[in-house]
């Protein structure tokens, strides 16, 4: 008996729109599976649109798609299993049709569609399979501070690309989305051992997220601070040097930077999503008046981790680059974007392969984000905290003058090597009058 429900994609009229009728058979080249904490998911290469049906059955719990007028190509093979899958089948449905059977290890919620040509890859046939229950995956968190104790500060680490979406190829073939991913792990790692700092993987695996939904994961995850981790490619192999880049929602700083956000942003057209369920969110956030305080944070942590960065190395560029980057677009979590280095320059390219140089990419990019909680310290964190105490100790450790007859604040000011409004500073004056007998607190020189 086929079928509790149908749950069926037609795209034979798409087929007849391109000129393609249903008559020609299309070839299913090869079957690649990824598996992510919220869904798991299954792309089908094709030689073209396709038209298909898909079906759910239970007892034992199975999703059934049936590919008409279609024939497996020779390199077809199917892949090991993951996610919610426990195995599939594959063969002929009749004399036209080819059918894949995913045996399930609980009910799901599938979704499909196809995707059009986009970078190397041709069209492609996806489909994605969510938890029956609907529940929403809880992001991976810190623990959260016992009332009245101070809290860590959350950085939220995003590995560029991943699953169907490789990124950047390098001369020897290295995919960015490894090296992304390497250097992420490696920054939770050094985050996490950071006292008053906890870090947090947006993608802690190679499979695919779409770009809004990464920044959203952060907001989730209370952040106080997003980075995106990439080392992407330039037309030219001559291009080296790590760059730190933040939002411009009115343009990007060169035509370089035009093209590699338009090539960031291109990644959920490589990654594959489905775009009928597509709203103007993303236009809609660029006009939350929130931003504003946004951006400027963005810019100062990214002032900071660039001058970390030239310590190692030179960057590519002597300044905070700008540019129009759809990760970044979070309206309250400061958001930065690191260009480890340029995959496409063979020598970086190696020196990314490397572990010690991951790391020591991993402790620059630390060392600027250390630098601006210290100096913007939020408000109920331990850098806050911090920066409490060593206010009052500055208090304590400063020198106590009593006035005596004939003294002026400018004199007491100029012998103790400060200056007159520093001491109405350090002492709630509301002028330069003295008093013999006051007790002045003399704030520490230098």
């Amino acid at each position: 008996m086929w079928g509790l429900r149908i749950q069926a994609s037609l795209l034979s009229g798409l087929a007849l729109l391109l000129g393609i009728g249903s008559a020609y058979a299309s070839e299913i080249k090869s079957l690649r599976i990824w598996a992510g904490p919220e869904y798991t998911r299954a792309v089908f290469d094709v030689s073209g649109p396709v038209d298909y049906k898909l079906f759910e059955l239970n007892k034992p719990d199975r999703i059934v798609l049936d590919i008409r007028g279609s024939d497996l190509g020779p390199g077809f093979s199917a892949p090991a299993v993951k996610g919610l899958l426990k195995s599939l089948r594959a063969g002929k449905q009749g004399k036209t049709d080819s059918r894949i059977v995913f045996d399930l290890a609980d009910g799901v919620r599938p979704k499909s569609f196809l995707l059009p040509p986009a970078d190397k890859f041709g069209y492609r046939l996806v489909l994605d399979l969510y938890p029956a229950a609907a529940k929403q995956v809880p992001v991976k968190t810190v623990v959260e501070a016992a009332p009245g104790k101070a809290r860590n500060v959350v950085v939220a680490i995003d590995a560029g690309h991943g699953g169907d979406d490789p990124g950047a190829t390098g001369a020897s073939g290295t995919h960015e989305k490894e090296i992304t991913l390497a250097v992420a792990r490696q920054l939770k790692k050094l985050v996490d051992r950071m006292p008053g700092m906890s870090g947090v993987l947006i993608r802690d695996a190679d499979y695919f997220i779409p770009l809004e939904r990464r920044y959203r994961k952060a907001r989730e995850a209370k952040a106080d601070l997003f980075i995106s981790i990439h080392a992407d490619a330039f037309t030219s192999s001559d291009a080296r040097g790590s760059s730190v880049w933040v939002l411009s929602p009115r343009g990007a700083t060169s035509e370089a930077a035009r093209w590699l956000a338009d090539r960031e942003n291109r990644a959920d057209l490589v990654g594959g999503i489905s775009l009928d369920d597509k709203d103007d969110m993303l236009a809609k956030v660029l006009l939350d008046l929130s931003q504003g305080a946004t951006m400027g944070a963005s810019v100062a942590v990214a002032e900071q981790v660039h001058g970390a960065l030239r310590k190692l190395g030179p960057t590519h560029r002597n300044y905070v680059e700008k540019a129009n980057f759809v990760v970044l677009r979070s309206p309250d979590v400061p958001s930065i974007l690191v260009e480890t280095a340029f995959i496409s320059n063979p020598t970086e390219e190696a020196r990314l392969k490397n572990p010690e140089h991951r790391e020591k990419l991993a402790a620059a990019i630390l060392d600027g984000v250390d630098e601006y909680f210290r100096a913007t310290p939020p408000p109920g964190t331990l850098y806050a905290q911090n920066a409490d105490r060593a206010r009052e100790n500055a208090r304590a450790k400063a020198q106590r003058y009593v006035v005596n007859r004939g003294d002026t604040l400018r004199a007491i000011a100029e012998r103790h090597g400060t200056t007159a409004s520093q001491l109405r500073a350090a002492n709630d004056l509301a002028d330069e009058r003295v008093r013999p007998g006051e007790v002045l607190q003399i704030p520490p020189s230098g």
